[in-house]
């Protein structure tokens, strides 16, 4: 930045991320955490000594924000790999070095509700002093699970902590997590009320609605919100129903759960890029066919009334669930504005406002001040090289950004992309893909 502190962007189109028309031949000028002003007024506000940065040609918008990523989990390929080959502390130094690709990727803010270990709030601590370098973080703790387990089926204990999960024996137990988890830094507390149980089809509920109110009152009482994942209908009503906040997938929703929705004014994160990465290309890197129709059925199942809980006013956020084989950290995190745009027939700017706008409500932040460009919001922009207005993909590809701003001030994009080798032990490897039958050798 130039000695006043402060960037004047000049000459090009804002979108301004609230879903507003485009707006050709801007002006911003922002400085450390905070936009001054935008359209004829900024070049006059500016300071002696700002840098003057010609952006003309190019779009200027708010960071994007993903409001369900995983970033302590470190892109496991399992769930073996995940609660038995991450050892704490190795798991805190890949979290630290994989939370810069964010940003790279034009992620200025982010939501990790459920981490190993508990150890989000002091990574968010950690790049909030400058320790880490990375975009805005709220985070939660272990997901309280009950004894039904969550999408791990059995590998969940009946009791105690595993990977991301800490799983309640009573509703006393409930209320006392509830209490700890906030005492020890967490933003959201975290409810999984589906599980995957053996010899059912889809995830089941789990959680009683005295069993999810019990959490969601204890946390509203301690100024605390609750996120809930939620793949059935009936899990999502009761969800809303019990007061929680964000709900994540909101799957196969039907009428109830979205007047039950409306009614309680929560939002809901859809999440559709795990699903569709794996239905669209997971068999570029060897997933199980079995889940294609499966995972494709699901965004398919649930757009439908999704669009209409849209239309009813419940605000939609996009989250890109990274932390995943299938989801890589930098790769994906702008993949749920198209699906939004082709699953939901949302436009581009009406999907762009719920990975900027909208995201404020993962970042437990008041509307309007950060996710949009305006007078006094977060300086957290992207200046991109196409028109994201008409075509969101571009969002997806980190070649086309010329500049990103976080808190005010410039990523550093010409770096290399970051990489690393593998720990001992970090990976599973596989004795066959398939059994070595006699009948497969002799046909």
């Amino acid at each position: 930045m130039g000695s006043a502190e402060q960037v004047l962007l000049t000459g090009g189109t804002v979108i301004d991320g609230t879903g507003a028309a485009v707006r050709p031949n801007t002006d911003v000028l922002l400085e450390v955490d905070r936009i001054v002003a935008v359209g004829p007024q900024a070049a006059g506000s500016a300071a002696p000594g700002v840098e003057v940065i010609d952006v003309s040609g190019f779009t200027v918008m708010p960071g994007l924000i993903d409001s369900h990523c995983h970033i302590t989990f470190g892109e496991p390929a399992s769930n073996d790999e995940l609660f038995f080959h991450r050892p704490q502390s190795t798991a805190m130094l890949v979290a630290a070095f994989n939370v810069q690709k964010l940003l790279l990727a034009g992620v200025t803010g982010f939501l990790d509700a459920d981490c190993i270990f508990d150890l989000g709030p002091a990574l968010r601590d950690g790049i909030e002093a400058g320790i880490v370098e990375g975009p805005r973080m709220v985070s939660g703790l272990n997901a309280l699970l009950t004894a039904a387990g969550g999408t791990a089926g059995r590998l969940i204990p009946d009791d105690g902590h595993l990977g991301y999960a800490h799983v309640m024996g009573s509703r006393d137990e409930i209320v006392r997590t509830t209490r700890q988890q906030i005492k020890y830094g967490a933003d959201w507390i975290k409810i999984h009320v589906t599980g995957s149980l053996p010899n059912s089809n889809g995830e089941l509920t789990v959680w009683s609605l005295d069993e999810l109110r019990a959490v969601t009152e204890t946390a509203h009482a301690l100024g605390t919100p609750a996120i809930a994942h939620c793949r059935s209908a009936e899990s999502t009503r009761l969800a809303a129903l019990a007061g929680v906040d964000l709900i994540l997938h909101a799957s196969f929703l039907d009428e109830a759960a979205v007047e039950a929705v409306v009614e309680a004014g929560c939002a809901i994160a859809p999440t559709f890029t795990f699903l569709a990465n794996l239905a669209d290309h997971g068999h570029r890197v060897g997933s199980s066919t079995a889940q294609v129709d499966l995972f494709r059925g699901e965004i398919e199942a649930t757009a439908g009334m999704l669009r209409i809980a849209f239309d009813a006013g419940v605000p939609i956020l996009c989250g890109s669930e990274s932390g995943f084989a299938l989801t890589p950290y930098g790769h994906w995190h702008a993949r749920e504005m198209q699906l939004l745009v082709d699953a939901m027939g949302l436009t581009p700017l009406e999907a762009i406002s719920c990975a900027t706008r909208n995201g404020a409500i993962a970042l437990r932040r008041p509307l309007d001040s950060i996710g949009v460009i305006a007078p006094d919001a977060a300086a957290d922009l992207l200046v991109v090289d196409g028109d994201p207005s008409v075509d969101v993909t571009v969002l997806g590809d980190r070649r086309r950004f010329r500049h990103v701003f976080s808190r005010g001030r410039a990523v550093d994009l010409d770096r290399p992309w970051p990489e690393r080798r593998l720990l001992a032990g970090e990976k599973v490897g596989q004795w066959a893909a398939q059994t070595l039958t006699w009948d497969l050798v002799n046909p």
